[in-house]
């Protein structure tokens, strides 16, 4: 059992809205702080939707699977800057369907010791990016 996991999240939509998927790459964190392996991946059709839903529900599905896997601490990796500010309070939620997307994410937060949400770079996203992908043309 892995006590701290980092999780790279993307979801996307082909048009917005329009069919979309999200895929979740989860990766163990060894004690010195270095990532280790892939220990478990999460990728799902969504339907149509919102390329901002499908980010929100990567981050719910990665954060639902990290407390299957019995995690403590989280660290949140993602490429979508609109959601990582609204999760850290830099941005309001305006939008009322991902304002219900935010409090699931908020609620399950509540289940850490500790969640961190950081932006990275698209290039450094790739894994959860295929994963989403690969989900949208299942979906088709």
């Amino acid at each position: 059992m892995h006590k701290r996991l980092r999780i790279y999240t993307d979801g996307g939509s082909r048009g917005n809205p329009g069919p979309a998927g999200l895929g979740v790459a989860i990766h163990a964190v060894h004690t010195d702080g270095s990532e280790g392996e892939t220990i478990a991946t999460v990728h799902e059709y969504l339907g149509k939707t919102t390329n901002n839903q499908a980010e929100y529900m990567a981050i719910i599905r990665g954060l639902e699977k990290a407390k299957a896997l019995g995690a403590d601490e989280v660290e949140m990796l993602m490429d979508s800057e609109l959601a990582v500010k609204q999760l850290n309070g830099q941005y309001r939620v305006k939008n009322p369907e991902l304002g219900k997307r935010f409090m699931e994410v908020h609620n399950l937060r509540q289940q850490f010791s500790k969640v961190t949400f950081r932006h990275i770079r698209r290039e450094k996203n790739t894994e959860a990016d295929a994963l989403a992908n690969a989900a949208m043309d299942e979906g088709h």
